[in-house]
């Protein structure tokens, strides 16, 4: 609220009048606080995401030899590069760990859609067929949000511990940037992977990507000191 106060100097015929504007902040205060409600209960506090737990498959048949080989199978590991670069690998690193001079055992992708998406999609297209019925249920207001989630919740335990679902590791390099890693983790989302985790890269994987793209960036600085004593 403004208030003008008008003060008179002078004597006489001609008196000059002051005018003094004085602004008064007090409603905004109460306003301030207003807004600050309004928001804290409009605002959704953000539920942490956790990497789904694998337990061991129900198929009798199967000895713990085959078991391995089947959660092998569904491990997929990409790797995040320079210059906008995506890489991964199936399965696990070999004992011997010859895979790590394998420059066949990286596979280069994309983050176009019919790069790391569509291999996603391929590997799996059971349960991103099953959830995108339920998305659309809820869409339709077949089914609340809190059926929708636990539905979906349901659906992707149970295709881990079938052995049914691609587990997914992501590894980010020095050389990436933050938004290589959030576009990755929007491919888990848009192709509604169950069981993903990010995770730190290991020296192993760096040397895989030097034997890949030939860029010695990748490697740290003891494995840079081991290969400069080697070439010697």
């Amino acid at each position: 609220m403004s208030e003008i106060q008008v003060k008179e100097e002078g004597g006489g015929k001609n008196k000059q009048k002051k005018q003094q504007l004085r602004v008064d902040f007090t409603p905004m205060v109460d306003m301030n606080m207003l807004l600050i409600t309004f928001f804290m209960f409009c605002t959704t506090l953000l539920t942490p995401k956790t990497m789904n737990i694998t337990m061991p498959t129900k198929d009798e048949t199967l000895d713990d030899k085959d078991k391995t080989k089947i959660k092998e199978s569904m491990a997929i590991t990409i790797l995040l590069g320079a210059n906008n670069e995506v890489y991964y690998y199936t399965g696990m690193i070999a004992e011997d760990k010859s895979s790590y001079t394998d420059p066949n055992f990286l596979t280069k992708s994309s983050y176009d859609a019919d790069g790391l998406r569509k291999y996603l999609l391929g590997r799996n297209s059971e349960m991103y067929t099953v959830i995108e019925e339920l998305k659309a249920k809820k869409d339709k207001q077949q089914i609340t949000i809190e059926q929708y989630n636990q539905q979906t919740a349901d659906i992707q335990k149970k295709a881990i511990q079938d052995t049914k679902a691609p587990q997914i590791m992501i590894k980010p390099t020095d050389l990436a940037t933050y938004k290589n890693t959030v576009d990755a983790l929007d491919e888990m989302l848009v192709c509604n992977i169950g069981s993903y985790t990010l995770s730190e890269i290991n020296e192993g994987d760096t040397y895989l990507l030097y034997v890949k793209t030939g860029n010695p960036e990748y490697l740290s600085e003891k494995q840079k000191l081991e290969l400069n004593a080697n070439i010697k």
